[in-house]
């Protein structure tokens, strides 16, 4: 761990402590950072006594409610947790694995799939056992999830399934782990005023037949941690296996997608502070002309002015936080009322939107100037810097959603629908 402290943890509850101490007194056992240089250069799939230690520690899914398996807490405890994991991992395999990925999707599978599904693949993957994603991707868009073109056809008591989908994370791992995917299809005529409607999700268990997964690609950064696809060629999912209500697949992803930008800007928030934190022992040892490079206003200011930013950053995730823990406090007021007392959905994805495209965009700039301070050091993959740069740069692509996206639903709440640009 870097000598010098740039956290401040009065405000957490003493279970977050605890967690939060129990996080990094794992990982200076299990995974300093030499590892998670190592295991980055190394390639997936991603190390199984990790996931076992994650598992071990309660950290996957701690938002599924107790009797389903997991521990009740709160949106609030969960970013605690994925920041600590984006300061242990810069390179933030860990987090976009299993905290985005299996813990913001897993919880919403949950929320939706049947008691066979919560048993043989939620509570494996809490355990460490199994692994769950998401899987909406296509060749032809991403964050346009109206117009994805895998069908699937309903016949007798089973759906049949086609199409492809690509860029999805730990497929490698869901084939060594076994588990499946929360995958969107179109089950009705796409509507050309209404493309989000008769779009439904199911749960692909990744070993059913005609699920036919792909190369992992070669990615730029996270290299501990898969990236694939696969084809569907007439995969029959028992109907049992729908997640929700036929035709409200849009609706149900795009809550996926909002858990897993919570999580995405926590764990950016953490990679943002190890950067500084490890930057700052840099700069106060390292001299130019008999002077500590911390002196010179040309580093010191732009780190005060990153470490700026990080503050304000936290901040935002975690009223966002708070804001997702009354959105599911108030369940039962939406469903008999169908208005929040507090915030509406689209008010709350506002707010993520700001966060997914804030912070990890401060973070892969935090990491660019950190580069440029150290110098030939920076360049250098025995220092974290480059590889949280690669890493947390798939954040800003496009994990979970292109950063222009989020301009567009930002606008959308903030100027109006009038004007949207693509209606």
């Amino acid at each position: 761990m870097a000598r010098t402290k740039l956290s401040d943890d009065r405000d957490l509850t003493e279970e977050q402590k605890l967690f939060k101490e129990s996080i990094n007194d794992w990982a200076e056992r299990n995974f300093p950072l030499e590892r998670v240089i190592r295991i980055n250069r190394e390639g997936h799939p991603f190390p199984q006594d990790i996931v076992e230690g994650l598992a071990e520690l309660g950290l996957i899914m701690v938002t599924v409610p107790e009797e389903q398996g997991g521990m009740g807490l709160t949106w609030s405890d969960q970013i605690v947790i994925a920041e600590q994991l984006g300061y242990i991992d810069p390179s933030i395999a860990t987090a976009a694995g299993f905290m985005a990925v299996e813990t913001g999707w897993g919880f919403t599978i949950n929320r939706y799939a049947n008691e066979e599904i919560r048993e043989r693949y939620i509570k494996p993957a809490i355990q460490g056992d199994k692994f769950v994603g998401i899987a909406t991707t296509e060749p032809k868009g991403g964050s346009d999830v109206a117009g994805f073109e895998s069908t699937g056809e309903k016949d007798g008591d089973e759906w049949v399934l086609n199409g492809e989908k690509t860029f999805i994370s730990g497929v490698e791992e869901c084939r060594r782990m076994g588990g499946g995917y929360w995958v969107n299809v179109r089950t009705g005529p796409k509507i050309p005023e209404a493309p989000h409607k008769n779009m439904t999700a199911f749960f692909v268990p990744i070993d059913t037949d005609g699920v036919q997964p792909q190369e992992p690609y070669d990615d730029a950064g996270r290299g501990s941690l898969s990236t694939s696809g696969f084809i569907m060629e007439d995969v029959r999912i028992p109907d049992e296996y729908m997640l929700g209500e036929e035709g409200k697949g849009f609706y149900y992803t795009m809550e996926g997608v909002d858990n897993a930008r919570i999580l995405i800007g926590a764990s950016s928030v953490g990679v943002t502070r190890r950067i500084l934190e490890e930057a700052a022992d840099y700069i106060k040892e390292r001299e130019t002309f008999g002077r500590p490079l911390a002196k010179y206003e040309g580093i010191q200011f732009p780190f005060v002015e990153r470490y700026i930013e990080l503050e304000a950053s936290d901040l935002m995730v975690k009223k966002v936080a708070k804001m997702q823990d009354q959105r599911y406090d108030e369940e039962g007021w939406l469903e008999r009322t169908g208005k929040a007392k507090t915030y509406k959905p689209t008010e709350i994805a506002k707010w993520i939107s700001m966060i997914k495209y804030k912070v990890p965009h401060l973070a892969k700039d935090t990491a660019d100037d950190a580069m440029h301070w150290l110098g030939a050091a920076g360049y250098s993959s025995e220092y974290i810097f480059e590889t949280a740069w690669r890493g947390v740069m798939s954040y800003c692509v496009g994990a979970e959603g292109g950063a222009n996206i989020q301009k567009l639903v930002i606008a959308r709440e903030t100027l109006g629908k009038d004007y949207i640009p693509y209606k």
